[in-house]
């Protein structure tokens, strides 16, 4: 069966209902992210804008913003299509996994809602498939299972609101106190962090979750304008606080750390006769010496010469603890 959601094949009826949706979701919506989603002129988006209205639908237009409906309009319950109702299933298996305690609590909430509008035959669909999905992921992103580290750093981003973290640097021995303003949050590599404004560095700093022991938000306002997260992504400042370095490792031994490269900040690798050369970016020389000392009997270093320097530091140190 065709998917009627798929801007080829959706017609017109449906296209208005699906701008009417989008327009209840968001505070404003421009023409062109509409022509752009249904792959239809902007001439296209003027004339279904204007039958909603004609409709009865109570939409503000403003020129070189977009348009909003007014507030206190609402559409019955949404039907779901059996298509976005197994999604619904497949990204709550995902949250169970890949979240804290309290954004999962929030998450299956909304979905007894959702669940709630469905049709018999669609709960029955539902019901069914949650037997037959499963996540399998060791628990890393979070130190506590019941932890609401994430679902705080979202209220503090949506609430323009300071928060105070315990975090465990990785070159530090002991927990610090961080004042943050939170930009955003990303998931990679089995990890969440959050960029955030940091007081104490006066800068924008990357912060990984499970070094996160408690997060608080304040009643005190953000003090600085931040851009969207995606600003953050595209941008270079992530590689100012990134030194760039250079191993080679013999081949027999590199296809072993394929999954373990991308941890340490794995960039690019180029393969030779007998070895491969690997480029990483890392935030911490230290950490990636520790576990370069893994690898150390078949590689090499190449650069920087301080990461040398640290990888005998620890060799001495380990030759100590030997004669002791």
């Amino acid at each position: 069966m065709p998917d009627i959601t798929s801007p080829t094949l959706m017609n017109r009826f449906d296209r208005i209902t699906a701008i009417l949706i989008q327009l209840q979701s968001r505070k404003i919506v421009k023409a062109q992210d509409l022509a752009e989603r249904f792959e239809i002129s902007l001439r296209t988006v003027y004339r279904d804008i204007n039958s909603l209205a004609e409709a009865g639908v109570p939409i503000i237009g403003e020129a070189g913003v977009g348009y909003s409906i007014m507030d206190g309009y609402r559409l019955p319950p949404v039907m779901f299509t059996m298509e976005e109702a197994r999604t619904f299933i497949t990204a709550e298996k995902l949250m169970e996994k890949f979240t804290d305690f309290s954004t999962q609590s929030h998450y299956q909430a909304a979905m007894y809602k959702i669940k709630a509008v469905l049709r018999s035959t669609e709960k029955s669909m539902v019901e069914n498939l949650e037997n037959h999905i499963e996540v399998r992921s060791r628990p890393r992103a979070f130190h506590q299972p019941n932890s609401n580290t994430l679902d705080i750093l979202l209220r503090s981003i949506s609430e323009r609101k300071i928060a105070k973290i315990l975090y465990v640097a990785l070159s530090a021995a002991e927990p610090g106190e961080r004042i943050i303003e939170p930009v955003g949050v990303y998931h990679e590599n089995n990890y969440w962090y959050t960029i955030a404004f940091c007081h104490l560095r006066n800068d924008y700093r990357n912060f990984r979750s499970d070094r996160i022991l408690q997060c608080d938000i304040t009643d005190q306002p953000f003090m600085h304008q931040h851009a969207p997260l995606k600003d953050f992504m595209h941008d270079s400042w992530e590689n100012d606080n990134m030194r760039l370095v250079r191993i080679r490792v013999e081949k027999r031994v590199a296809r072993y750390i394929r999954e373990q490269r991308n941890f340490y900040g794995f960039a690019s690798e180029v393969e030779k006769d007998d070895h491969t050369e690997m480029t990483f970016l890392s935030p911490s020389l230290e950490g990636f010496a520790r576990w370069y000392m893994m690898i150390a009997p078949e590689a090499c270093i190449l650069e920087p010469e301080s990461l040398k320097s640290i990888v005998r530091q620890l060799t001495e140190k380990i030759s100590e603890n030997l004669n002791h």
